[in-house]
């Protein structure tokens, strides 16, 4: 039997997934504060409905990746690390969604992407990894950056502002994904393919959020119908468009630029925030997001020095 030959893609080809896919990631703030806004309801408890969906949302489409799964010969830890991550991500998405109701979508959007920087410093300490020099440097101006953004006033946003808590619950959103990132990386390496591992990490993350809405008394019915509609997008165009473009553009260029791709979400949700919400951030804010943008450039590339 011929082995197939995957053809290589054309640029205008890359460029339109590459496009596409920061587009759609973009959307994923934008969603999620239009279902905030449609619900009439913020906080812990909104947000485990909003989160619990999207997983819930995403494992249905991805229930054909199971059989797949049952054949598949994996090494001891591959589905208690494939578990621990959808754990993980079930956390973020809660935190993450949270801070949109007291922090701007630039704030929480900019904070989210220093995941890269998490992830270099928890490898350091769980794996002994070794931090370069441009790392550190990249990692010190992002802190700097940080603050910027801790300083700037907010924006005026719907049911009250505390931007303090909303970059909180940002930052700790993305320490968490952190952990969702190195452990998803661990199960496909103890042989779980991208396709299996998410359905398995997806279809955890919806229990565990399931459990936790029981738990604290959340409804998933009764909402307007709006609520319903932007949940769904948030399902198909963040997640399942906004994901798999950029995994799939691992297949074709580097990796470095991959990760640097995702840097761009902050620019279009900012734009998208102030098209929809006439949402302008103090000049703080703007300021500290991008020089935080360039220290995760800069700790990003020099992650990748070192790897290759």
């Amino acid at each position: 039997m011929a082995m197939k030959i995957i053809k290589q893609p054309l640029r205008w080809q890359v460029g339109l997934v590459f496009l596409a896919g920061v587009l759609a990631i973009s959307t994923s703030a934008i969603f999620a504060r239009l279902a905030i806004a449609s619900a009439g309801v913020s906080g812990v408890g909104f947000s485990l409905f909003v989160a619990g969906s999207r997983l819930t949302i995403a494992s249905m489409l991805l229930l054909p990746a199971w059989p797949k799964l049952r054949q598949a010969q994996l090494s001891p830890g591959a589905l208690l690390y494939a578990s621990g991550a959808g754990v993980c991500l079930a956390l973020h998405f809660v935190t993450w969604i949270t801070s949109l109701s007291f922090t701007s979508i630039a704030a929480s959007t900019t904070l989210l992407t220093t995941t890269p920087i998490w992830v270099a410093l928890v490898s350091w300490l769980w794996l002994k990894e070794k931090l370069t020099r441009l790392t550190v440097l990249g990692i010190a101006v992002a802190f700097v950056g940080g603050v910027l953004i801790s300083l700037g006033d907010g924006v005026s946003l719907s049911g009250g502002s505390n931007a303090l808590l909303g970059n909180s619950l940002a930052l700790m959103g993305a320490v968490i994904a952190s952990l969702y990132v190195l452990w998803g990386r661990e199960a496909q390496q103890r042989g779980l393919s991208l396709g299996s591992y998410s359905a398995f990490a997806y279809s955890v993350g919806a229990l565990v959020l399931l459990l936790l809405s029981l738990l604290w008394g959340v409804s998933y019915l009764n909402y307007p119908v709006a609520v319903y509609v932007y949940i769904l997008l948030i399902a198909v165009f963040p997640q399942m468009v906004g994901h798999t473009s950029f995994n799939w553009l691992l297949r074709w260029i580097n990796p470095t630029l991959v990760t640097l791709a995702i840097l761009f979400e902050p620019v279009g949700a900012c734009f998208l925030g102030y098209l929809i919400f006439q949402e302008v951030p103090g000049v703080s804010v703007l300021v500290g997001a991008v020089v935080l943008l360039v220290g995760v450039a800069v700790a990003v590339y020099g992650s990748n020095l070192k790897r290759g």
